[in-house]
C-alpha cells in the first residue's frame, strides 16, 4: 500500500508501511509541540541524548491475562482427568481427547509467553544517540514464543548501530480486533551502508505522534547540539523508580542497567 503514491525508499519494506520520514542528516520537517509528548527525554547533555522506548505500549493487562489461562489450564486439566476413560469406545472420543489436550497445551504456553514478556521486559528500552561518536545504542529485550524455556532467546540485548545508517518509517495497520483496532507506530531501520536495503527493524515508538516528535528531537540533537532540544514542563521520569507501582508487570519487571563498557561509550566522547 502506498500513500499519494509514495512509496518506500528501503526494501524489504516494512510492513504496514506508510510513510517514510526526513533522513538522519535532512533538515528536520516536525514542529515538535511538547506537551503532546508522552514522556520528555530520559537525560541529555553535550554528547549524548537518551530517549525513552518501550516495546509495550502497555503493562499489565498481559500478565493478568496470563493468570487467568494458567487458572483455565489447571481448571481444564483436573477435569480431564476427572472424566479420563481407560477404554475408548470409539475413535471419536479419541480424537476429542487428543483435541482437548492440546487446546490445554496452546493455553498453557500462551500463559507462560504472556507473563515472561509481561513482567520479563525491562521497565523502560531507551535508545542513546551519542553526537560525537554519531553512535545510536539500542537497549532492546528479546523474546521467543516457540521456545519459552530458552535462555538465550530472551533477555536483553544493545545494539550499536551508526547514526547515518538509520532510516525512519511511520507504519499502521488494523489488528486483529472484534471491532477493529489500529494499530501504529514509527520504525527505525538500519541500511546496509551505502545502500538502501534494510539489515535490522526495531520499534521507536508506539504512536505517530511519539515517533515523529522524538525523531525531530533527535535530529535537532544530533545536527545542532543539545540547546536545540525543546524545553519540557515537566521532568523525565525515572523508570527504575517505580517499586511502588500496583502495576503487577511493572513491578516485577527488571530495572534498566546498562552494560559498564557500553554506558560509558555511550556517554562519552572517543
Amino acid at each position: 500500500m502506498t500513500v499519494n503514491g509514495a512509496r518506500p525508499l528501503l526494501h524489504p519494506r516494512a510492513p504496514g508501511w506508510k510513510k517514510d520520514l526526513a533522513a538522519p542528516n535532512d533538515k528536520p520537517v516536525e514542529v515538535v509541540t511538547t506537551r503532546y509528548i508522552s514522556n520528555p527525554p530520559n537525560c541529555f547533555d553535550q554528547i549524548y541524548l537518551e530517549l525513552p522506548r518501550q516495546t509495550l505500549n502497555v503493562r499489565g493487562p498481559i500478565a493478568i491475562l496470563a493468570i487467568g489461562l494458567m487458572i483455565l489450564f489447571v481448571l481444564g486439566t483436573a477435569l480431564y482427568f476427572l472424566t479420563l476413560e481407560l477404554d475408548y469406545p470409539s475413535l471419536e472420543y479419541l480424537i476429542a481427547d487428543l483435541m482437548f489436550l492440546s487446546g490445554l497445551l496452546l493455553t498453557a504456553g500462551s500463559a507462560i509467553w504472556g507473563w515472561r514478556l509481561d513482567t520479563e521486559c525491562p521497565r523502560d528500552e531507551p535508545i542513546r544517540f551519542n553526537r560525537v561518536r554519531r553512535k545510536v545504542y539500542v537497549y532492546r529485550f528479546r523474546s521467543n514464543a516457540f521456545r519459552l524455556f530458552s535462555r538465550t532467546e530472551w533477555g536483553v540485548q544493545v545494539d550499536v548501530f551508526d547514526w547515518d545508517d538509520l532510516h525512519a518509517e511511520y507504519c499502521s495497520a488494523y489488528g486483529p480486533m472484534g471491532t477493529g483496532g489500529k494499530i501504529e507506530m514509527v520504525m527505525l531501520t538500519v541500511r546496509e551502508p551505502g545502500t538502501n536495503i534494510a539489515k535490522d527493524r526495531f520499534k521507536f515508538a508506539g504512536s505517530q505522534e511519539d515517533g515523529e516528535s522524538y525523531w525531530t528531537i533527535a535530529q535537532l540533537f544530533m545536527q545542532q547540539g543539545p540547546q536545540a532540544i525543546p524545553a519540557f514542563d515537566r521532568p523525565p521520569r525515572d523508570w527504575n523508580n517505580e517499586d511502588d507501582t500496583l502495576n503487577i508487570a511493572r513491578r516485577l519487571a527488571p530495572k534498566v542497567k546498562w552494560p559498564e563498557d557500553i554506558d560509558f561509550e555511550s556517554r562519552t566522547a572517543p
